[in-house]
């Protein structure tokens, strides 16, 4: 007799379920989150696993290796899909949440999520640490304006370079003052160092990966762009369309269809919020700043003029998405005119 599980992990805790081909529940427990204990539970010969439910998470990566490792025929599953489910419990408790991912299971009612290797994990986790210290420094050079504006010194426009330089002079013989803005001026130094550092390990990969290098060659596409796409896609072969990546990432319109009611709302906004800041802002740059020109970027001030820049900047991020794919699937660099576009459409 096949078996399913589902696993509903927490921080300390995964309450896990299992249920038999015919949705009898055999097995409820609870056990540290941890792959040994899972292992050591779901690996008892009583059970004959077809599948065994994981919702994406924090901890599923590390879960999901694991358990994959030993054997285990583990799917990591999309979280709004499983959670949509489950709100049709009365009751919402962390077995009900683990019976019901395994009778998701069962049913084969479920959407699985890739599960990155460990080298997109680790540029991820660069990439998010990276933009954690711009933020922090970002918000304390706002906060020493806002302090400073109450004694009616104005910081005005200065770069990041000249920050400090400008802080001491509105400053000067004011040494009280001096006091409380010194240990900010240095906490923002210490993070702007660091940040400098992990910005640096993002150009060294961007420098010697090939596929980083030509997928810079779009334009408005810089080292941050090109590692994140790398490092969000994973492995391009997973999809089979270069026009869904678009959809993956959230920049594809909504549609609400009942009856005879067809309502297109704005972009969904699923999927990998960081990537899809970032294709706005290469979008942004290929429109405004970037001089050379190309079929691209006429392609995109022709749907400024007819839509909008705001919905110009949103389909220009979807269509970069899909062309970088493309390059990344056939090994093509950025072609600068539609004569040198392969037959098949980019998108």
């Amino acid at each position: 007799m096949k078996h399913y599980s589902g696993l509903d992990v927490s921080v300390k805790e995964t309450a896990v379920g299992i249920v038999d081909e015919a949705g009898r529940v055999c097995r409820e427990m609870k056990v540290v989150s941890h792959p040994e204990d899972l292992i050591a539970i779901l690996q008892d010969t009583r059970w004959n696993f077809e599948r065994v439910g994981l919702e994406a998470g924090p901890l599923s990566q590390w879960l999901f290796e694991g358990l994959a490792k030993a054997g285990l025929p583990v799917i990591c599953i999309e979280t709004r899909h499983t959670k949509a489910f489950l709100n049709a419990q009365p009751n919402k408790t962390d077995r009900n949440d683990a019976r019901g991912i395994a009778q998701m299971m069962r049913v084969n009612l479920y959407r699985p999520v890739h599960v990155k290797t460990l080298t997109s994990q680790k540029r991820r986790a660069l990439l998010t640490a990276r933009k954690l210290l711009q933020e922090k420094a970002i918000s304390i050079e706002n906060d020493i304006r806002g302090l400073l504006r109450n004694f009616g010194l104005k910081v005005g426009a200065v770069g990041a370079l000249k920050f400090e330089e400008r802080i001491s002079e509105l400053i000067g013989d004011i040494a009280d003052i001096k006091e409380i803005v010194g240990p900010l001026l240095a906490a923002r130094a210490k993070l702007r160092l660091e940040f400098s550092r992990l910005h640096g390990k993002v150009l060294d990969i961007a420098r010697n990966d090939a596929t980083c290098r030509r997928l810079m060659t779009v334009p408005g596409v810089g080292p941050i762009v090109a590692v994140a796409f790398k490092s969000t896609i994973d492995i391009p072969q997973r999809f089979k369309n270069s026009k869904t990546v678009g959809a993956v990432l959230g920049l594809t319109p909504r549609l609400h269809e009942s009856g005879e009611s067809k309502r297109i709302g704005g972009i969904s906004c699923c999927g990998d919020a960081m990537m899809r800041t970032l294709l706005h802002e290469a979008a942004q740059v290929l429109l405004s700043i970037t001089k050379k020109w190309s079929w691209l970027k006429a392609w995109a001030m022709s749907v400024a003029k007819r839509r909008g820049r705001a919905k110009a900047i949103t389909a220009l991020a979807r269509r970069l998405a899909v062309i970088m794919h493309r390059m990344w699937s056939n090994n093509t660099p950025f072609c600068w005119t539609r004569e040198e576009l392969p037959s098949a459409s980019h998108g």
